[in-house]
């Protein structure tokens, strides 16, 4: 019996669905006065989220569709989603409310989640089973 989409396989699911799209949605909606303050910067910048969460979104159709190259987007995605975040994060352009020196936490937590995922993808017996990796 192939094992279907379940456990942490359908977090990582909803993640991408639900919870990165809201993300995603309530951090635009706080900035768009800030693209008139700051400019384009910041605009390119969203744009960049707005096109990982896209990428987010379509991996995780993939994955609940069980197509097969849906783990291979999934890692794209995720690959993608920390590149973003060391570049918001390291970037002076983004908008935010972290304390000074706070910055390489917020890198570092974003690559061991992004990470943690990633390892998730490659060694789960649930991920080769589902999707014949």
């Amino acid at each position: 019996m192939v094992p279907g989409v379940r456990g942490w396989l359908l977090l990582l699911c909803a993640w991408l669905l639900v919870g990165q799209p809201l993300a995603a949605g309530a951090v635009a909606a706080s900035l768009v006065d800030a693209v008139a303050v700051d400019g384009w910067p910041v605009a390119a910048l969203l744009l960049l989220r707005v096109t990982v969460v896209a990428v987010g979104i379509a991996a995780g159709l993939a994955l609940v569709a069980r197509r097969p190259a849906a783990v291979a987007i999934a890692k794209v995605s995720l690959i993608f989603s920390a590149i973003t975040d060391v570049v918001v994060y390291g970037t002076p352009y983004f908008p935010s409310n972290r304390m000074p020196g706070d910055t390489p936490l917020y890198i570092a937590g974003s690559l061991v989640y992004h990470g943690g995922w990633l390892i998730y993808l490659v060694r789960s017996r649930r991920v080769r089973d589902t999707y014949e990796v």
